[in-house]
């Protein structure tokens, strides 16, 4: 899974949210090193939901504008549990390996 993805799927983890919403959220969860256009967010959005990670929660016209509530799935649930197990075991990797280094510093 990629991180934006990740991110996204964690957004929504524990109450629907906007688009707007996801966007801060995503940047919030990362500190500020993912910052996600809206186009990107869009076609994210667009394929979780046709992934059936995310679906529609609600809609409402807000100054005009129709704004979007997505909610996570079961589906997504799962797909981020297996994400957070696969980011954790990465960085369980990386730390043994950065155990074993010698105190050989960089150039």
């Amino acid at each position: 899974m990629r991180e934006p993805t990740f991110l996204i799927l964690a957004a929504v983890a524990a109450a629907p949210l906007h688009g707007y919403g996801i966007l801060r959220s995503v940047e919030e969860l990362s500190n500020g090193r993912v910052r996600l256009r809206a186009g990107t967010l869009y076609t994210a959005l667009d394929r979780l939901v046709g992934e059936a990670s995310l679906v529609v929660d609600r809609e409402e016209v807000v100054d005009g504008r129709l704004r979007r509530y997505y909610r996570i799935t079961d589906v997504g649930l799962d797909a981020l549990r297996l994400g957070v197990e696969h980011f954790e075991a990465n960085a369980s990797a990386a730390r043994g390996q950065l155990a074993r280094r010698s105190d050989v510093r960089s150039r």
